[in-house]
Protein backbone atom coordinates (compact mmCIF):
# COMPACT_ATOMS: atom_id res chain seq x y z
CA UNK A 1 0.00 0.00 0.00
CA UNK A 2 1.56 3.12 -0.47
CA UNK A 3 0.51 5.95 2.32
CA UNK A 4 1.81 8.93 -0.03
CA UNK A 5 -2.07 9.50 -0.63
CA UNK A 6 -2.82 9.63 3.05
CA UNK A 7 0.25 12.15 3.21
CA UNK A 8 -1.53 13.92 0.69
CA UNK A 9 -5.12 14.18 2.50
CA UNK A 10 -3.75 14.89 5.89
CA UNK A 11 -1.54 17.59 4.36
CA UNK A 12 -4.44 18.64 2.10
CA UNK A 13 -6.83 18.96 6.08
CA UNK A 14 -3.90 21.26 7.21
CA UNK A 15 -3.94 23.52 4.54
CA UNK A 16 -7.54 23.95 4.72
CA UNK A 17 -7.30 24.00 8.57
CA UNK A 18 -9.96 21.15 8.82
CA UNK A 19 -9.31 19.62 12.62
CA UNK A 20 -12.18 17.74 11.81
CA UNK A 21 -10.53 15.82 8.82
CA UNK A 22 -6.89 15.58 10.73
CA UNK A 23 -9.19 14.42 14.32
CA UNK A 24 -9.97 11.30 11.81
CA UNK A 25 -6.58 10.80 10.21
CA UNK A 26 -5.10 10.21 13.38
CA UNK A 27 -4.11 7.04 15.73
CA UNK A 28 -5.23 7.53 18.97
CA UNK A 29 -1.86 7.37 20.39
CA UNK A 30 -0.38 10.12 17.89
CA UNK A 31 2.50 11.70 18.54
CA UNK A 32 3.73 14.98 16.97
CA UNK A 33 7.17 16.38 17.05
CA UNK A 34 8.81 19.66 15.71
CA UNK A 35 11.40 21.95 16.62
CA UNK A 36 9.68 23.54 19.39
CA UNK A 37 8.24 20.78 21.04
CA UNK A 38 6.83 16.98 21.47
CA UNK A 39 3.63 15.48 22.20
CA UNK A 40 1.95 12.26 22.57
CA UNK A 41 -1.46 11.46 22.27
CA UNK A 42 -4.35 12.24 20.16
CA UNK A 43 -6.16 14.98 22.05
CA UNK A 44 -2.44 16.72 22.71
CA UNK A 45 -1.90 16.67 18.89
CA UNK A 46 -5.22 17.76 18.40
CA UNK A 47 -4.83 20.83 20.82
CA UNK A 48 -1.15 21.77 19.41
CA UNK A 49 -2.98 21.89 15.76
CA UNK A 50 -5.60 23.55 16.94
CA UNK A 51 -3.35 26.13 18.55
CA UNK A 52 -1.69 26.74 15.19
CA UNK A 53 -4.79 26.92 13.05
CA UNK A 54 -5.51 29.77 15.71
CA UNK A 55 -2.70 31.47 14.95
CA UNK A 56 -3.05 31.57 11.27
CA UNK A 57 -5.28 33.50 8.94
CA UNK A 58 -4.46 31.43 6.38
CA UNK A 59 -2.00 27.98 5.39
CA UNK A 60 -0.44 27.29 2.07
CA UNK A 61 1.67 24.21 1.55
CA UNK A 62 3.53 23.35 -1.55
CA UNK A 63 4.76 19.54 -1.82
CA UNK A 64 8.05 19.63 -2.92
CA UNK A 65 8.99 16.28 -3.18
CA UNK A 66 7.80 13.45 -1.72
CA UNK A 67 9.17 9.62 -0.27
CA UNK A 68 7.56 6.76 0.68
CA UNK A 69 9.07 3.56 2.28
CA UNK A 70 6.24 1.05 2.98
CA UNK A 71 4.59 2.98 6.58
CA UNK A 72 7.13 6.06 6.37
CA UNK A 73 6.65 8.67 4.00
CA UNK A 74 8.35 11.88 3.69
CA UNK A 75 7.57 15.60 1.83
CA UNK A 76 9.79 18.31 1.65
CA UNK A 77 7.36 21.38 2.06
CA UNK A 78 6.99 24.85 1.30
CA UNK A 79 5.01 26.00 3.87
CA UNK A 80 3.71 29.70 3.58
CA UNK A 81 1.57 31.30 6.66
CA UNK A 82 -0.66 34.16 6.33
CA UNK A 83 0.73 35.26 3.09
CA UNK A 84 4.31 36.15 4.23
CA UNK A 85 5.88 33.85 7.17
CA UNK A 86 7.82 31.57 4.45
CA UNK A 87 9.21 27.69 5.76
CA UNK A 88 11.17 25.27 4.65
CA UNK A 89 10.26 22.01 6.38
CA UNK A 90 10.46 18.03 5.86
CA UNK A 91 7.96 16.27 7.41
CA UNK A 92 8.07 12.51 8.25
CA UNK A 93 5.35 10.48 8.72
CA UNK A 94 4.48 7.01 10.10
CA UNK A 95 1.14 5.41 9.29
CA UNK A 96 0.19 2.12 10.82
CA UNK A 97 -1.89 -0.68 9.26
CA UNK A 98 -5.37 1.30 9.41
CA UNK A 99 -3.60 4.38 7.37
CA UNK A 100 -3.25 6.23 10.45
CA UNK A 101 -1.00 8.72 11.48
CA UNK A 102 1.15 7.26 14.45
CA UNK A 103 3.73 10.10 14.21
CA UNK A 104 4.96 12.91 12.52
CA UNK A 105 8.31 14.67 13.13
CA UNK A 106 9.07 17.75 11.41
CA UNK A 107 12.18 19.37 10.68
CA UNK A 108 12.89 23.34 9.79
CA UNK A 109 16.01 23.82 7.41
Amino acid sequence: MSYIKHLRQYLSAYARKDLQAIEAMLADDATLQDWNLKVEGKAEVLRETRKNFEAAQSIEIEIRREFGNGADVAAELRIVVDGTIQLEVVDIVRFNAEALVESIKSYKG
